[in-house]
């Protein structure tokens, strides 16, 4: 694991980057949020021990991120995307986890760019039109995760936005917040890695 900062497109943005062959797991924080909080819960060691690649990026859209300049536009937001994980990991289609405003940005990439799957935690603007009418054509794994506590996101959009898609489901994480994972951090991991496992087989 090695972190830096990349220049892409007209952005340097810090990168924490584990490269190993394999299908790469790709984390997209919130918006207050930085790629330290997936190193802060351990879950980039987790991969390292499996030898699973990764990339954690700080993102435009991130208000206290390493990158800059800032920019909230998504479809600028996918194109730094894109361009980092093909500049790592060339063609190979990864796992994408996104957390709230994160989880958008990992939607928003997938109805554009192939992926293995999604691991989205506390997804929002899930009912956006822009989105809605792509949702029956994401056939890959999708695992949506929501905190029982979560005050951001609205349950029944939730859990209408995955009756839309084909091959999805719903974890309910009881007595978590909104950043779920940061409440129940080893439950997280073993759904990020059950993930994985079912994208491999896929």
């Amino acid at each position: 694991m090695r972190e830096e900062i990349i220049n892409v497109r007209h952005y340097r943005c810090r990168a924490i980057v584990y490269q190993e062959p394999g299908i790469p797991v790709v984390f997209l924080h919130g918006y207050s949020f930085t790629s330290d909080v997936w190193r802060d819960i351990n879950v980039l060691e987790a991969l390292i021990e499996r030898k699973i690649p990764f990339l954690a990026l700080d993102m435009p859209y991130g208000a206290r991120s390493a990158c800059s300049p800032k920019h909230r536009d998504p479809e600028e937001n996918i194109k730094v995307l894109y361009e980092a994980i093909h500049g790592f990991f060339g063609l190979t289609e990864p796992v994408l986890v996104g957390a709230s405003l994160g989880g958008y940005i990992a939607l928003r990439y997938a109805v554009k760019y192939p992926s293995s799957a999604l691991l989205l935690i506390g997804p929002v603007r899930v009912s956006e039109e822009t989105l809605t009418k792509y949702y029956h054509e994401l056939k890959k794994p999708i695992h949506v995760i929501v905190g029982s506590r979560d005050d951001i996101v609205d349950l029944d959009e939730i859990k209408s936005f995955v009756k839309q898609l084909p091959n999805a489901k719903l974890t309910i994480y009881e007595d978590a917040g909104h950043p779920a994972y940061l409440d129940k951090p080893d439950r997280f991991k073993q759904d990020l890695l059950d993930l994985y496992n079912t994208a491999l087989r896929s």
